[in-house]
């Protein structure tokens, strides 16, 4: 890589290496049986150059052919993209603990009886459907650039996922673990999916109404995804944002605060600096409520005229930066799982959200099909509905937060509590 960027030196301004390489295995069991084996590999190099101003871009899987690759970055200059920005100076970052070396040799045959374990154990308390699967992965990236930057990283990650199937349905109650090495699913964890799916087994037709909703942690990704969309320094520059100029001012209920928490090693994903090289913090986006920050990678902040925060990331090894939030945190609250469900008289359990991607993102509106739909009477779960569909708007739902699960779930969108809130509208087709 030094020798490539000596070279691309000659014909450019300022230039960046990223270079990647990832491995993963899975395997997943349907009806507790096991169906699929699978294996992946992925690497490659990405070089950015910027000469006058102007951004040039090429992806190779191997450095085999320096000269075409700087070539190739040399001929997108003509394309005009702006790159109006540094590559950043980074150095004397914090050391964090991201990789474990057995995630290296662990075989197969361990992700395949922790599955098989996590099924039998279930199949004993409960006839649902149970579906597992689990994933390793260990990966290396460094990045190197004309400013001076060499920052490098190995990573290690082992997830299981268990789903236990409603009848003559798709919908699952689902829940995942994560960690930086191979671990076994706890019973805390085994009795979660097991004794809330045994409560909500008979299928009941309550009334439309505004209820009490409690949103399990896997499905607060529809919130945060439009949260993200509004504080990107993408949506600032492009006008499209409804908090742009809001920054000290109370948009949610004080009980919400909301980190981008990336230093956080007791999970897979830690990191020190983004894809670009600029160094990471712990980030807040709403603090008691307030909002206190946007987000910027180095291209937009820029155009803002404002210091980059570290959030730029890419979603491939060979696409380009983006602002990016992956590493959310909401600050837990003070009442077990158990003390939200009693506290609700008649409401909704948001187990699984369908269509997060319908409404307008930008805008903060949502429209989703609960599936399942655990419904709540007294203080008890009683059953499942179906043809249940909650909409709104965050800036209006995220005010309304009746309490927050003491404990934080690892889930897709962060690392996140179930969250409660009060008269909701919730419609039911009859």
């Amino acid at each position: 890589m030094e020798q490539l960027l000596e070279m691309a030196r000659k014909v450019c301004d300022r230039a960046e290496i990223f270079s990647a390489d990832s491995r993963g295995d899975g395997v997943s069991f349907e009806n507790a049986c096991m169906k699929d084996i699978d294996s992946s590999m992925q690497s490659g190099v990405c070089l950015r150059i910027i000469k006058d101003d102007i951004l040039g871009f090429a992806y190779t899987r191997n450095l085999t052919d320096r000269a075409t690759l700087i070539q190739n970055a040399a001929d997108s200059l003509r394309g005009g993209v702006d790159g109006a920005f540094d590559f950043p100076f980074t150095k004397e970052l914090p050391d964090l603990d991201t990789y474990d070396p057995s995630m290296e040799t662990l075989p197969n045959s361990a992700m395949v009886e922790e599955c098989g374990r996590v099924c039998e154990i279930l199949s004993h308390k409960t006839k649902g459907q149970i579906n597992a699967s689990a994933h390793r992965s260990t990966g290396r990236i460094r990045i190197i650039n004309t400013s001076g930057t060499d920052l490098s990283l190995k990573s290690s990650a082992f997830y299981l996922g268990t789903d236990i199937v409603y009848p003559y349905t798709s919908a699952s109650l689902h829940r995942t673990l994560v960690s930086k090495r191979f671990e076994n699913a706890g019973g805390e964890y085994l009795d979660f999916l097991a004794d809330t799916y045994e409560q909500s087994m008979q299928e009941v037709q309550p009334a439309s109404e505004k209820l009490k909703v409690l949103f399990l942690p896997e499905t607060l990704y529809v919130f945060l995804w439009r949260l993200q969309s509004a504080a990107n320094g993408q949506s600032i520059y492009q006008k499209i944002s409804p908090v742009a100029g809001r920054l000290g001012e109370e948009i949610f209920d004080s009980s919400i605060s909301i980190y981008n928490d990336p230093l956080n090693d007791s999970l897979p994903g830690a990191r020190t600096f983004d894809d670009e090289g600029t160094p990471c913090t712990r980030f807040p986006i709403i603090e008691r409520g307030v909002l206190k920050n946007f987000y910027y990678d180095l291209y937009f902040a820029r155009k803002l005229k404002a210091s980059p925060t570290g959030h730029g990331f890419k979603g491939s090894i060979s696409g380009k930066p983006v602002p990016s939030l992956n590493r959310l945190t909401m600050m837990p609250g003070d009442e077990s799982f158990a003390g939200l469900i009693q506290s609700m008289d008649r409401g909704i359990v948001v187990a699984g959200a369908l269509g997060g991607h319908s409404g307008n993102i930008p805008n903060g509106d949502f429209s989703i099909g609960v599936s399942p739909a655990l419904y709540v009477e007294r203080g008890q779960i009683t059953g499942y509905a179906k043809d249940v569909m909650v909409a709104g708007n965050i800036y209006d739902i995220l005010k309304r937060a009746a309490g927050l699960e003491d404990t934080l779930h690892p889930c897709f969108g962060g690392t996140l509590p179930a969250v409660l809130f009060d008269n909701i509208n919730v419609t039911l087709k009859k």
